[in-house]
């Protein structure tokens, strides 16, 4: 058993949570399945559950291979790994499925394997490996702020160009994660304020523009646009009838919760298993159970940030700090969601929510960060061996020496002309 959990490197803490999230999501998952199989007539509460044990074993496996792997060959990946991403953003945009009317174009199916997956996680990972690559391949060089446009614009765009018209939500995570990377990686501030600037004007004539002509906005403008304006009003709607079920089901918890299992508002909650399975968390386990969640995630973030610090290179620091902290980021939006801190979204809460491109996705990148922290303790490791061995070198340097120094003062005793001297 030893020798097995010793294949498991890395930051330890991070396992921990891991594991601790993983086994924790079978509760809440369970019980909330119940919704999809009495209600919407999905399948069996069983083979849900078993599902949900075969996302969560293969992301653990994810994790295991990926943290194997030597972050620091992705510095040859980073640089172009966004190009064939993008081109499966746009093969998933170019489907044109739609739901209810509105564009849903967020899944892409692979016959073969007869699996869908959502390409928009696989183009935030990318993204931000390309912009950890750029802040540590030039950061001892100066550069004008259309040459690193061009640099940072073309793959930005291509990302989240594809996603935008489909995900909203996860188009301004990943921007917003580009941006706090800059800042951390020292991107000049001057070149910030003008990007955000030239972003903020687009947007407002883009809002003005499409109000003019409602038939040139997407598909989705006016979904985007009524939770927005309906946010924290008494409207009854779908986003409506969602967040107030929420509230119900987290005012229903208490202190200590009605008991694992026994939600009630699970049964009215479309997505109770994943967009807002926190709120079925804090009926079940009270405030004291949603509390305990929340410090599990701020303790994460505060491990990645230790990994960031402590990492080898700048690429490592840059790709630790953007990784761990988009999935940090992405908590607090589901969690906020259930609680009406934020608009309504389809962001799950990470390692908890049902649903295998998510868990996976999220498990590439602890995988990383945890490849991160495995080279940390390798370089720790060396140091120790080598401080060691020149301890070592020293300890018999000392001894020959004091050798030496005794055999000098034998010889001298012996010696009759010193003897006659001596006395």
């Amino acid at each position: 058993m030893r020798k097995l959990l010793s294949q498991f490197q890395g930051d330890k803490a991070i396992w921990a949570y891991v594991v601790l999230l993983a086994l924790f999501s079978f509760m809440p998952v369970f019980s909330a399945s119940t919704n999809l199989v009495h209600v919407v007539g999905t399948g069996s509460i069983v083979g849900l559950l078993f599902k949900h044990f075969g996302h969560i074993f293969v992301g653990i496996v994810i994790i295991f291979f990926v943290h194997r792997i030597p972050f620091d060959r992705l510095k040859y990946i980073a640089p172009v790994a966004w190009v064939p991403v993008s081109a499966l953003l746009l093969i998933t945009a170019a489907q044109g499925m739609m739901i209810g009317g509105a564009n849903a174009s967020r899944w892409l199916k692979i016959p073969l394997l007869n699996i869908s997956f959502q390409p928009s996680s696989l183009g935030w990972i990318a993204l931000i490996a390309y912009i950890s690559w750029f802040l540590w391949r030039f950061a001892d060089e100066k550069y004008t702020f259309g040459w690193s446009l061009l640099w940072l614009g073309v793959p930005t765009l291509c990302i989240i160009g594809p996603v935008l018209p489909s995900n909203l939500s996860t188009a301004a995570i990943i921007l917003f994660t580009i941006a706090l990377l800059l800042f951390v990686g020292k991107y000049p501030m001057k070149y910030m304020t003008k990007i955000i600037t030239a972003c903020a004007i687009m947007i407002a004539l883009a809002i003005g523009m499409f109000k003019a002509f409602p038939d040139m906005a997407p598909s989705r403008y006016k979904t985007w646009e009524a939770r927005f304006s309906r946010f924290g009003s008494e409207d009854k709607d779908e986003d409506r009838y969602q967040i107030e079920n929420a509230k119900i089901a987290i005012a229903q918890g208490q202190m200590i919760g009605v008991g694992p299992g026994k939600s009630v508002q699970k049964n009215f909650l479309p997505q109770s298993s994943s967009d807002f399975i926190y709120a079925i968390i804090v009926e079940e386990f009270g405030f004291l159970g949603g509390m305990a969640i929340l410090i599990v995630y701020i303790l994460l973030l505060f491990r990645f940030l230790v990994v960031s610090n402590k990492a080898p290179n700048l690429f490592g620091k840059y790709l630790a700090f953007g990784l761990g902290f988009s999935i940090i980021f992405q908590a607090f939006i589901n969690m906020g969601v259930a609680v009406e801190i934020f608009p309504t979204t389809g962001q799950p809460l990470p390692l908890v929510s049902s649903g295998g491109t998510s868990i996976w996705m999220t498990c590439v990148s602890l995988g990383i960060i945890l490849s991160i922290s495995r080279k940390e303790e390798q370089v720790k490791e060396q140091l120790a061996n080598q401080q060691k061995k020149q301890d070592e070198f020293k300890r018999i340097l000392e001894e020959q020496q004091a050798e030496d120094d005794l055999k000098n003062e034998n010889d001298s005793d012996d010696n009759p002309i010193y003897a006659v001297l001596n006395k």
